[in-house]
This record gives structure tokens, C-alpha cells and sequence, in this order.
């Protein structure tokens, strides 16, 4: 295993450490450090911790199940306690880009469905500015290619031009999410204003959602390479 990866088993080790408690509702998040987290948890189940959890993918369902953890609809569960989701990128204030795995509308549904959402990451996602890792935009297929031609005009007008946006592919079809929707990538580079931004993309009809995540994360728990982890909080929130 990489080191890499090391730091992703830390910090699910960690989160499960400092946050989840037996009765909880769990909102169970998408990518690589996410599943290292559920097949943590899955551990602590099997042992006899009770836990009511849903999923943003479904593919962090299949992993859940592999390891013992039932899942409960989004609609049965009612407000959920606690969501534990990975970031592509997260800067000092918590701001984020999601969407590598194409899951980011359900990643937001859920962040927005539970009382409190803590990331974690290993130590390679910490920025100081998002834009490194291209943006996602989730689009509708209707007219997809006017969608386009207006973020890059929204892009445009904060200070993102001439950039290279690309509609996601895999084996030379184009990729369409758990929702039946087109993923936009915008190569942004840097991002001045994440907030401002993720409002106004949304405003754009066809764009469904997008990866800028800014006010969701209440805290991070950062996995290093030397198999430790921090927790690392917002000031106005706290451990459990």
C-alpha cells in the first residue's frame, strides 16, 4: 500500500475516532479516502455499533455492503447527523472542489441534508488556492454545448478566461452521472472568489449543480504520509 493511501486509512481511522457515536445517521461520502472511511467503519459495525447510514454514490454503496453496513434511501432517513465526504481540493478556509468521481450533486444533497459535514483528505489535497483540479460543472444533455458557451462566459466575467473546458469522457463515450447528466471540466488554473462563483454558476439554466463545495465542511481531519492525522476545525465549530 502507498503511502498515499496510509494517510487515507489515518484519516478514517481519526474521523471514526473523534465523530461518529454509536446511534448516529450517517451520510456516507464518494472517492478513494471515503471508502477507506466506510471500510473502517465497517469494522466498528461488525462490532457491534449501531449506525443508520445512507450513501452519495453508488458506489460507495457496493463498498458499504461489502463490508456488513446496511443503507438506508436518503428519503427514509430524515435529518442526518454527521456527513463524512473527501475533497479533490480544500483550501485553508474549507473551501473545496468535489466532483472527481462525478458524484457531486448527491455529495451536496447530502452535505445540505445533515447537521454537520467534516472532511477528510490525505495531506496532497491541501491548496492554498482552488483551481489546480479542473472544475466540474454538472449540465443536463439538452443543449449541453449552450450550457457550455455560457459558463465560459460566467467563467469569463470572474476572471477565468481562455481556458480549456472539456465535456468528460471514458472509453470514448461521454461520462453521465448517477443522475443522467453531462460533467463539464473546467481547467481553471486559479480561482479568486470560490463563493461568488459556485452562485453564479448555478444560476445558469442547464447547470445542475457544480464542485465548488463553500460552506458545507465544518472541519477537516487530514491524513499525513507518515501515517498520523490532524483535525483541523472551523472557529466557530468543535469536536464532539
Amino acid at each position: 500500500m502507498s503511502t498515499q493511501d496510509e494517510a487515507k486509512k489515518a484519516a478514517g481511522r481519526r474521523v471514526i475516532e473523534e465523530f461518529v457515536r454509536d446511534g448516529m445517521k450517517l451520510g456516507l461520502g464518494s472517492g478513494t479516502t471515503s471508502h477507506f472511511f466506510v471500510r473502517e467503519l465497517g469494522k466498528h459495525v461488525a462490532g457491534g455499533m449501531k449506525l443508520t447510514c445512507t450513501t452519495t454514490s453508488r458506489s460507495t454503496i457496493d463498498v458499504a455492503r461489502d463490508v456488513g453496513i446496511q443503507i438506508t434511501e436518503p428519503n427514509e432517513i430524515g435529518e442526518i447527523d454527521l456527513t463524512i465526504d473527501g475533497p479533490d481540493e480544500i483550501d485553508g478556509d474549507f473551501n473545496m472542489i468535489k466532483g472527481g468521481g462525478a458524484c457531486l450533486l448527491w455529495e451536496k444533497i447530502i452535505a445540505h441534508a445533515s447537521k454537520r459535514m467534516i472532511t477528510i483528505c490525505d495531506e496532497s489535497k491541501i491548496v492554498d488556492r482552488l483551481g489546480g483540479f479542473p472544475l466540474p460543472v454538472e449540465v443536463v444533455q439538452f443543449a449541453w454545448k449552450q450550457t457550455d458557451r455560457m459558463v465560459r462566459k460566467t467563467l469569463a466575467e470572474h476572471g477565468i478566461s481562455g481556458i480549456r473546458i472539456e465535456r468528460r469522457m471514458r472509453d470514448e463515450l461521454p461520462v453521465v452521472t448517477d443522475s443522467g447528466n453531462f460533467i463539464l471540466d473546467c481547467h481553471c488554473g486559479t480561482i479568486a472568489e470560490p463563493g461568488k462563483l459556485e452562485i453564479e454558476l448555478n444560476r445558469i439554466p442547464g447547470v445542475v449543480e457544480n464542485g465548488l463545495f463553500t460552506r458545507e465542511s465544518d472541519g477537516m481531519v487530514v491524513g499525513k504520509f507518515d501515517g498520523s492525522a490532524y483535525v483541523e476545525m472551523r472557529k466557530s465549530s468543535k469536536t464532539t
